[in-house]
Formats: C-alpha cells, sequence, structure tokens
C-alpha cells in the first residue's frame, strides 16, 4: 500500500460510445494514496504516446510518482510508455494479466466513474464527455467522501496531510 502522495499512480481504461455509435475511451489516473483521480483524458484514441504526454503534464502539476501500476494492453507496455518511466526513474508495475484487483484503487474509481457517469448519460460528442467527466472528478475530488479516507473527500485528506508534514517539519527546524 502506498504511504505517501505521488509514491504509486494508478490508471487504466474505459470505454464507451457516443449517440452515434462512435467509440471512445477514457484514460484514468489516480494517486494510490490520497485516492485523488488525477485525470480522466477522453478521446477516441489514447496510444502510448498519447500517455507520456499525459503524464508530463501532470508531472509539471504534482511532481514524477515513484511508481505507475496499471495493466497489461497495448497502450501501457508500449515502448514511448517504458522509455518515459526509465527517463525519469519511474517504476513500470504491471499487474499480472487477469489480476484487476492487484490494481484495485483505479478499478474502483472506474466502476464508480462507469456507474455515475458513463452509463447514466447518453453522450452527443466527445466534447459533452470531457464536460461530464470533468465535472464529475472535481466532486468525486473535493466533495464525495471515501470510506478508506475516513469519510473525507480526497482533497480534504491531502490537504490534512500537507498541513501535517509542514507541521512536522515547522517543529523540526
Amino acid at each position: 500500500l502506498p504511504k505517501s502522495a505521488n509514491e504509486v499512480w494508478t490508471m487504466d481504461y474505459t470505454h464507451d460510445e457516443v449517440a452515434s455509435g462512435r467509440k471512445f475511451r477514457t484514460l484514468n489516473l489516480m494517486d494510490g494514496y490520497t485516492r485523488k483521480a488525477l485525470t480522466i483524458e477522453v478521446d477516441t484514441s489514447l496510444p502510448g504516446l498519447r500517455v507520456v504526454r499525459v503524464l508530463e503534464r501532470l508531472a509539471e502539476l504534482r511532481g514524477l510518482p515513484q511508481a505507475l501500476r496499471m495493466d497489461n494492453g497495448p497502450e501501457l507496455i508500449a515502448q514511448e510508455l517504458l522509455d518515459w518511466c526509465e527517463r525519469n526513474c519511474v517504476d513500470a508495475r504491471h499487474i499480472q494479466p487477469g489480476k484487476p484487483n492487484q490494481n484495485t484503487y483505479v478499478e474502483r474509481h472506474n466502476r464508480s466513474f462507469r456507474n455515475e457517469v458513463l452509463d447514466a448519460y447518453v453522450f452527443e460528442n466527445l466534447a459533452q464527455v470531457r464536460e461530464i467527466s470533468t465535472e464529475w472528478l472535481q466532486i468525486y475530488n473535493e466533495e464525495r467522501p471515501h470510506d478508506a479516507l475516513g469519510r473525507q473527500p480526497p482533497a480534504v485528506f491531502r490537504a490534512l496531510i500537507e498541513s501535517k508534514t509542514t507541521s512536522t517539519s515547522d517543529l523540526s527546524t
């Protein structure tokens, strides 16, 4: 189990289709310690190079994770992603095939996202998927209580952790 923020980010895909039948995918990333959903990237194709761009954007905002936990899908074993992990000293931790329980945090997140967004709407287009996903992500992170975090939303939990870390470091100086 992760013991601090940015120790392990977990990632996985979901998929659905808009009303016209056009299929789309979402790349879902979250911090395994704070349970904060870091992003939901939506598009018709999300290959390895796109995953790298998403990780670069998140790294600029949050710093790098120590490890990525993910399954063995083609995008997540892509050489571009593995090279990015190596360049950035990020441990690529692939779960065993057919064992989604080894990536439970993002699987739980995906189930909530599927029930509350993907199965709850008939989307007209990708822009609508992105808009609704962004709104849901904010509620998930800032308002929704998580049992594993003492019934606090991830943003509140992370703020508490950071304030304790700041308080502890202030005492030691």
